[in-house]
């Protein structure tokens, strides 16, 4: 009868869980796209950009099915992430998606996440800047040539892995070349999808388009039945942070910010109360700011 008791108990929560309409958080940047293999397919004036599109959503809508496959009410946000963030070709994702697009936005690549969802994923991530191999490496922009919060470095997927522990949203999975999964996992313990595997900086080797797709579904599906288990990164508060720039005016012009400390030549160091504060500070001082 124990035992009954506590298979009963075990089902009807896992029905309750599963009945119950998830939110999910949805990053998606381009460099890390599986079928894009030169810097040319991310630029809206270059060579096959069209077609980079097309992947990029089609990788949005594999993972999206995948979570409505599991929770048909599932409430889902995709946050365009990469360059003017005008990429993804709306009328073709899932029309369950609701869609944030458009760059001028003080959250960038987090930009709509909050303490409602119940996890974020992040899809066509790359390397961070400075990264041997790294298919097009970098940290928000070529200004940045290292980021540290909390004398930790981190790339793109680190500084938005601590928004969402801010939040308290755990990541359940990430994608992107190989050598940005294997970055990001000695960061987070989540399902990872290598879409491709990085030749050079500028030279990638691609699966096709297909079997990304049901990579990233069979991932989805492995992730959302373990979505219980996951806790959120946290840094501890206050935050610091640390970013250099490739020019030392970049570093001069942000000792106009009260509070910013010049380390060296190009180096500067800000003490942030959370990380809500240091993520749209971080976005100011690299692309807001122009030297």
């Amino acid at each position: 009868m124990k035992r009954f008791n506590i298979l009963c108990y075990i089902f009807l929560n896992c029905f309750i869980y599963a009945s119950t309409p998830l939110k999910i958080f949805i990053s998606v940047d381009m460099e890390g796209i599986g079928g894009i293999g030169t810097a040319e397919m991310t630029r809206s004036n270059g060579k096959d950009y069209q077609l980079g599109r097309k992947l990029m959503t089609a990788e949005v809508n594999a993972v999206v099915s995948a979570i409505i496959k599991f929770n048909n009410d599932a409430q889902i946000l995709v946050n365009d992430s990469h360059g003017d963030m005008q990429n993804l070709i709306h009328q073709e994702l899932d029309p369950k998606v609701v869609y944030i697009q458009g760059n001028k936005k003080p959250y960038g690549m987090v930009q709509g996440l909050d303490e409602s969802y119940d996890a974020a994923i992040f899809i066509g991530y790359h390397a961070r800047a400075g990264t041997a191999k790294g298919f097009l490496a970098h940290t928000g922009s070529g200004a940045v040539k290292g980021l540290w919060l909390n004398n930790r470095e981190v790339g793109e997927g680190g500084l938005n892995t601590y928004f969402s522990g801010e939040m308290n949203v755990p990541i359940i999975l990430a994608a992107g070349d190989d050598v940005f999964t294997k970055q990001f996992g000695n960061l987070v313990d989540c399902e990872l999808v290598a879409t491709k595997n990085a030749v050079t900086a500028q030279v990638a080797k691609l699966k096709h388009g297909t079997i990304v797709e049901r990579e990233l579904f069979d991932a989805t599906t492995r992730a959302l039945k373990t979505i219980k288990n996951k806790r959120p990164i946290k840094l501890k508060t206050p935050v610091e942070i640390k970013l250099k720039f490739s020019t030392p005016t970049h570093a001069e012009i942000l000792q106009a910010i009260p509070g910013m400390e010049w380390i060296d030549g190009y180096t500067v160091k800000y003490k942030a109360n959370n990380m809500v504060e240091a993520y749209a500070l971080i976005r100011l001082m690299y692309k807001y700011v122009k030297p």
